[in-house]
């Protein structure tokens, strides 16, 4: 397990070996993820993709997930506010980057990760963005689907899973859940950020998403023309754990042409 320090927060980090001539991946995981929570079933999802593409990746957790330095009083001085992406993507991200000396990466994020990726992608440069499950606005259905879960981790089993993969297991569930529940996140929108995303973009989103529907990919690629699109049958809200050879195999397809 690796460290490093990015204005002043300690956060976890693991690289993965690859050709130094080609851009490297940079993993980005979703709201309630971590390093570790890549790895599902006994696989480790960013080493197949990395083994798979030729490419070095980088995956981290973000502040207040997995071994990461928690977020101080989360749910009250330390509580998220609604731009918590713009400010992952547009600052920390940039300075994570810089340390590891990583230009020009491929994004590759999940669900909050996926929407983080397309920020950082319409103000900085990437040499391709992958996202699965991205958030580009706030559907009924999400905020649907973080109340169930606040009910399944107050008396449910999700806090048990969830405290293998995350040394402060309320940081990371209540930065998230309270955020996204809040009145001030249901603004949120993206769709205008996601113009200026010039780097070739690849989605992926599950038929049986249960936080959002079709319409974000519908919304990406009205914003990005240069989106390509695939939607998986018999598929939630992680694709990369639901169909993941059908997933490797769409990431792989569309960077080998990319130089």
């Amino acid at each position: 397990m690796n460290f490093v320090e990015i204005a002043g927060t300690r956060l976890e980090m693991q690289s993965i070996a690859g050709s130094a001539g080609l851009a490297p991946l940079v993993f980005l995981h979703e709201g309630l993820g971590s390093v570790s929570l890549w790895t599902q079933r006994g696989r480790n999802w960013p080493q197949a993709v990395c083994q798979a593409t030729g490419r070095a990746g980088l995956v981290y957790s973000r502040r207040g997930y997995g071994q990461s330095d928690p977020v101080t009083d989360v749910r009250g001085a330390g509580r998220l506010a609604p731009d918590y992406m713009h400010r992952e993507a547009w600052e920390v991200l940039p300075a994570l980057l810089a340390s590891q000396g990583l230009n020009h990466p491929v994004l590759l994020g999940h669900s909050d990760g996926a929407s983080i990726a397309l920020l950082h992608a319409s103000r900085h440069p990437a040499s391709a963005v992958i996202v699965m499950a991205p958030h580009l606005m706030v559907e009924d259905i999400a905020v649907q689907a973080i109340g169930e879960a606040t009910a399944a981790f107050e008396s449910g089993g999700l806090r048990e899973k969830l405290a293998r993969h995350h040394a402060d297991v309320d940081s990371a569930f209540w930065q998230w859940n309270d955020v996204w529940l809040s009145p001030g996140f249901r603004s949120f929108d993206i769709r205008p950020d996601c113009r200026r995303i010039s780097a070739p973009l690849l989605a992926i989103q599950g038929l049986g998403d249960e936080y959002g529907s079709m319409a974000q990919l519908d919304e990406l690629a009205l914003a990005a023309p240069q989106t390509v699109q695939l939607r998986l049958p018999d598929c939630g809200h992680s694709p990369q754990r639901d169909q993941p050879d059908r997933t490797l195999e769409a990431v792989a397809a569309f960077l080998r042409p990319l130089p």
